[in-house]
């Protein structure tokens, strides 16, 4: 790795310790020794692009079938760790119907098949500045058009992002181009602008033409845009369903039992702000414990979980998604 930072450090060492690596020596030597180069924060933008968009490609050309989510993920993570990164989500690996917000679960037996289409969303951060891309993959035929429709109403979008374009002209590209092209755009989801820690920065970039109150692009900021399609036949809305495995720190506020508080101060100490996933707990806590202290947590509104989100009329989703930001002049996709 180039240079460190604490975030980074701790994503490491769950890994090294899921592995059985001891790592207390490993934490004071790696972050004693590291170093640490202070950049601004569009080069932080950019080293962030940079992994994710390598990372996304490899992933372009991975065999997925056959493989169990908990491998894909687990693998996702790791290399960009070893790219000298740190996921700023846990790796989404969303099946088919469901369209967003699904993690492996620690040991997940779930098998991707020749069938299925899969999101696969990542995140990287450097010191908390976020880089936020998605590819769609299937080996099945029928889901190839859809796929590629997801893909070139991102590129429609990206070509109109100036400063100052309004975010419904970009809504009303994107579904323009996939109703068009024969799909359904996802009325409910959208892109956003990210801040430093923060994905979802207050504002969002519909998915289809809205005439609501809108924003201008603004110069140096981030922004993901991340159309998600379906069939015409389906709803074109996602609902949340039951299953929640990805969590983040909302209040510090103590509780009244110790077991809790250190809990809750561990999080915030590894994650900050960032999503995590029960599964990354595991090289600290059995299962039963962890989940026991999310679900304390969650009760006391110390976290807040991202349920899964599935199309209404349990329909196919693909999604693509670049992270852009804002020159001067026009848009940097700083995960190309």
């Amino acid at each position: 790795m180039e240079f460190c930072n604490d975030s980074c450090a701790m994503f490491f060492l769950a890994y090294t310790y899921r592995r059985g690596i001891k790592n207390s020596y490993i934490m004071n030597v790696y972050l004693s020794t590291a170093k640490r180069v202070k950049m601004n924060p569009h080069d932080y933008y950019v080293k962030a692009g940079r992994i994710a968009s390598e990372v996304r490609e490899n992933v372009r050309k991975m065999d997925l079938s056959g493989k169990d989510l908990y491998e894909i993920c687990e693998r996702i993570e790791k290399e960009i760790i070893v790219r000298g990164g740190a996921p700023a989500f846990p790796v989404n690996v969303s099946l088919n119907e469901i369209a967003a917000h699904y993690t492996a679960e620690p040991n997940d037996s779930t098998v991707v098949n020749n069938s299925d289409i899969v999101k696969i969303d990542i995140g990287v951060h450097i010191e908390g500045f976020i880089a936020d891309t998605a590819v769609t993959v299937t080996l099945n035929p029928n889901y190839q058009d859809m796929i590629n429709v997801a893909e070139i109403a991102l590129n429609e979008a990206i070509k109109i992002s100036k400063p100052n374009t309004r975010a419904a002209d970009i809504g009303d590209v994107i579904e323009k181009t996939i109703w068009k092209n024969g799909f359904k755009a996802i009325q409910n989801l959208s892109g956003h602008s990210l801040e430093q820690y923060t994905i979802h920065a207050g504002k969002s970039i519909p998915n289809i033409r809205t005439f609501s109150s809108s924003f201008g692009l603004t110069v140096n900021e981030a922004y993901a845009i991340e159309p998600f399609v379906t069939t015409k036949d389906g709803q074109g809305i996602v609902y949340e369903g039951k299953v929640r495995n990805i969590f983040g720190v909302v209040s510090r506020k103590p509780t009244k039992e110790s077991k809790s508080n250190e809990f809750l101060q561990n999080l915030w100490q590894q994650y900050k702000t960032l999503p995590f996933t029960t599964r990354w707990l595991m090289h600290e806590y059995d299962e039963l414990t962890a989940r026991k202290m999310l679900e304390i947590l969650l009760n006391r509104k110390n976290l807040r979980a991202y349920p899964i989100l599935v199309e209404g009329h349990y329909k196919a989703v693909a999604q693509a998604e670049h992270t852009i930001m804002l020159g001067k002049n026009d848009a940097e996709i700083i995960t190309r």
